[in-house]
């Protein structure tokens, strides 16, 4: 399963960082920056958006994310000329622009299909289940643990059916962007649902709002039938500093 992602934007350096940016945590995904006119100036292009949608035609599905209300215009003109099947394998999302591109490429990258990818960039118009105004996540709200590899301390939860650990983060940015997308991917390659410091474990947006740095306590709890094997490879990614040296 593939999807492609299309980023319009007014603005063509726009347009190539966020695919910049969502390619560090989705490096497998195919994109396309569809930003500016054909002449280079601020807008947008009936033409870009087109050669980006038959750019990404042999994937399984394309989702469309846009910047500004004639973005919006202009891509589905675009989609008014395409063939009915073609047109039925494109979604456009009005999810924001850089946070849904993001959620969707991660999504992406596990193996989700367009309506996973929908369903991950809407997150971030609301549909995640953090609330950054009632969040325990902050630098100064977060529990501190000794950056030390005796830091975890699984157990489970008998009455609950659930397996929990905590973990401290040891790599020295904590869990920015990347290593946020490292933890998603881990977590959503098991059926158990798993949740990290009360937020969804599943979602990237969620789990980047926490802002965690470097030695705060990851409180890990799943529940399901490979919960034990997701808390496991949870703890070791954390353990193992998400690779970075």
């Amino acid at each position: 399963m593939s999807v492609g992602i299309l980023v319009v934007s007014h603005s063509a350096k726009i347009a190539e960082g966020v695919v910049e940016l969502a390619r560090q945590m989705a490096p497998d995904v195919r994109f396309v920056a569809a930003g500016g006119t054909d002449d280079g100036s601020i807008g947008t292009s009936f033409e870009a958006i087109t050669e980006g949608i038959t750019a990404l035609s042999d994937t399984d599905g394309v989702i469309v994310l846009c910047d500004l209300g004639s973005a919006y215009l202009t891509a589905d003109t675009a989609l008014d000329f395409l063939d009915d099947a073609e047109r039925a394998r494109v979604v456009v999302s009005h999810a924001p622009l850089v946070e849904g591109t993001v959620a969707g490429a991660v999504a992406a990258q596990t193996g989700g299909g367009i309506e996973d990818v929908v369903a991950a960039a809407a997150t971030a118009a609301g549909g995640a289940d953090i609330d950054p105004h009632e969040r325990t996540g902050g630098a100064a709200d977060v529990p501190q643990a000794p950056i030390d590899d005796d830091a975890v301390r699984p157990d489970s939860v008998p009455d609950a059916g659930a397996v929990t650990a905590s973990v401290a983060l040891v790599n020295e940015s904590g869990l920015h962007a990347r290593p946020a997308a490292d933890f998603v991917r881990t977590a959503a390659r098991f059926r158990a649902t798993v949740r990290v410091n009360d937020v969804d474990a599943k979602s990237l947006l969620a789990i980047m709002a926490l802002a965690l740095p470097q030695g705060a306590v990851l409180s890990i709890t799943a529940t399901g039938a490979d919960a034990q094997d997701a808390v496991d490879a949870l703890v070791e990614l954390v353990r193992s500093g998400f690779g970075e040296d």
